[in-house]
This record gives C-alpha cells, structure tokens and sequence, in this order.
C-alpha cells in the first residue's frame, strides 16, 4: 500500500465543518493524517464492482420475498409485510448505501463483506471531510473518487422522476416535503441527517428536522411535526430497531404506508440488504463468484472464517477462526443473541506496520465515493477513517 501523509486538520476546523465526533474514547484522532493512494483503475474497479452486486442484491432479495425466506435472514414478523409493500413500488426509492470491501488495492482481488443499506454511517466523513483533508493540504480536492454529496441529492430528485431525467424534477415535483429524524442525544447521527437534509434542499424540496420524539405518527392521515403533514420521512433509525423496540410505531408505519399516506426513506426492503443472513443467499445463487466469499450459516469446515451477527454494527460480537474451527480474535457487544453468519476470511488491506484497510464504497443509483476504515482485523468503533486520493491528480 502506498499512504501519503498530510497535516491533519485542528479539532476547531472539523467543529467549524459541524463534525464534533473526531476523537474517540481514548483520546485519539478519529480522523487519520494520512490518505490512501490509489490508482485511476483500482478506483474504477470499487466503481464497478458496487455496480455488479447491487444487481445482485436485488435478485437475491427478489429470490428471498419469492421463496418467504425472511426468516432465514433474521427479519422480524413484524416487518415482512412493510418490506413487501415498499419492495412492490417503485416510488420507495433507496436513497444510499455502503458496500464494505476487502481487498482492491496492489492486485488484491475486491471482496464484498457486508452491505450497509439501511443506516450507513461514515457518510459526513467521505462527503465532507475528505475534501477537506486534500484541500487544507494543498493538494487537488477533485482528485478523488467522491461525489456522494451530489449523488444523494440526485437522488432524492428520483423520488419525484424515478426512471425519468433529473432535469424534469421541476416539471413534476408538487411542493412535497421531507421531515428528517434521528433519535435525540447522538451528535453524529443528528449531523448526518442534517447533511442529508441539505442534499435535499439542494434538490428543491421542502424539509425540515425533528428528533423521533417529537414527530406524530397517525395511522390514517400520515406522518406530523409542529402540526405539518410531510410526504416523506426520512431517518437515521435502523428498521431492527423500530421493529424489536418500537413494535406499535412498526405496526403505524405499515398502515401509513398502506394508506399511502408517507413514504419512509431508506425504504424497509433495504433491511433485506442490511442482513448478514443475505450473504449467504447470494453464494447460494452466485457460487463462487469473485466477487464473494463463501458464506453459510453454520461453520465452514477447514477454511478460517469470520462469524458476525446479522444486525450489528461496528464490528460487535464478531470472532475471527482458524482453519481448525479455533477462535482466534473476539469482539464483544450486545449482538450476542441474534443470528450469525459465517463467512470466509479474507485480508484487508495491509501496510507495512500491519494496519488493515477496509473500502468503503457509497451507493446511491450507482457507485459514487470511495473511503477507508484502519485498524485491526475486525473493524470496530475504535477505528480510524481514512481519506484517499487518485495518483497522477495533483
């Protein structure tokens, strides 16, 4: 790997940005000083490589809801009927998403590890800050793989033109709006929907925020804040949550969207993606496919393998195993009780002082930005992000 040091930017000039999160429990900088080089082809290839297996996603989730395999991907009851419903029509448009990969960089064959469809996070980091890193250091902010910012606001445009031309977003759009949500208390969650409230804006919709507490939900008339009816909602709320933990807002949601009353933004079939579960019905159908690594949902047998649960987050009650089923490395979390996938190991990107690197690569209608994660083997909550930059752009 080949890393090009910069000056990291001051805790003052990331608040300035609204970015408040940048250091981490001990003390250390969130944000490395240092991008990832990577070539003009190694980008393109993260490019379409998001573009292949999103195809993919959607056969295999149209396999799932045509086979009633919900269970096998750890979907709560609760949810099957808002999946199908938002599955069915178009107008529940996913807005974005992130693919986790290894791999991609000197020769490393690309490996998907999970998608993160619902709930990404690390979405103000690669929007913003990465610009900001090449930019302060003197160097060519365009030279990266990176347009999410405008890609979501595009994006929320398809919410009106759907297979149309952006341009006739004016043509079509009726003065509906958007309420963005995120719970109280968490500064990056609240920063993260703000930003996607801007792409809104950007767009030419009507939005506005509120904290999940604070928005009305009514079976027959739709979605409220500060006694306004919106057309959509979007937040920051992981569907598994407001299934387990919200059991009567689920049940509200599926006859709002039954009345078709407001559209919930990412729509509920992301949760299909989001599930480890999906892994494993994707090597079912695309065996061996390079793309992939073996997946099942009980121990491979002589490969070392990584077991993660369906629904985490951040490399929680993840355990690494050696080729003789011995556990190696464990993370503990709260995740302990779900559903596990097991998967076969695959190398991130290494250095030379033995970090790891794992892509990050955006969604939204199609590839659209490039970031990485270091730290150790398992990617956890205590790991560093990473900018990168196209060689030969200067």
């Amino acid at each position: 790997m080949k890393l090009k040091k910069l000056t990291p930017l001051s805790n003052e000039f990331l608040e300035k940005l609204g970015f408040s999160w940048h250091t981490d429990a001990d003390l250390s900088a969130y944000i490395a000083d240092e991008v990832v080089s990577v070539s003009a082809e190694e980008a393109n290839a993260y490019y379409e490589a998001a573009n292949e297996l999103y195809d993919m996603f959607i056969a295999a989730a149209q396999y799932v809801i045509d086979n009633d395999l919900f269970h096998e991907l750890g979907i709560p009851f609760n949810l099957v009927e808002i999946i199908k419903m938002s599955w069915e029509n178009d107008v529940h448009w996913h807005l974005y998403g992130r693919f986790d990969f290894a791999g991609g960089l000197d020769g490393e064959p690309i490996k998907l590890l999970e998608f993160n469809a619902d709930t990404p996070t690390a979405v103000f980091e690669t929007a913003i800050i990465q610009w900001a890193l090449l930019k302060e250091n003197g160097l060519d902010e365009m030279a990266q793989f990176n347009e999410l910012f405008a890609a979501i606001s595009d994006n929320f445009k398809r919410l009106v033109v759907l297979g149309g031309e952006l341009e006739e977003f004016d043509k079509f759009y009726e003065g509906w709006k958007i309420l963005f949500s995120s719970v109280a208390g968490s500064d990056e969650d609240e920063k993260t929907i703000r930003l996607l409230q801007t792409a809104a804006d950007e767009a030419g919709f009507k939005t506005a925020f509120a904290y999940a507490h604070e928005v009305e939900f009514d079976d027959e008339k739709g979605v409220f804040f500060g006694g306004e009816n919106y057309e959509y909602w979007c937040k920051l709320i992981p569907w598994e949550a407001i299934a387990i933990e919200e059991g009567e807002l689920a049940l509200i949601l599926k006859n709002i969207m039954k009345n078709q009353k407001a559209i919930i933004l990412n729509p509920a079939y992301t949760l299909l993606f989001q599930s480890k579960g999906i892994m494993k019905i994707l090597w079912d159908l695309y065996p061996n496919h390079p793309l992939l690594l073996e997946s099942a949902c009980e121990p491979l047998i002589g490969k070392k393998m990584v077991k993660k649960p369906f629904f985490g987050r951040e490399g929680a009650n993840v355990s690494i195993f050696d080729e003789n089923g011995k556990k190696i490395k464990e993370n503990g979390g709260e995740y302990a009780n779900q559903n596990f996938l097991y998967q076969e190991f695959a190398n991130l990107n290494t250095d030379k002082n033995g970090a790891k690197y794992q892509a990050g690569v955006f969604y939204a209608f199609e590839g659209c930005a490039l970031g990485f994660r270091k730290g150790a083997d398992i990617i956890d909550n205590y790991s560093k992000f990473v900018g990168h930059y196209i060689e030969g752009v200067e």
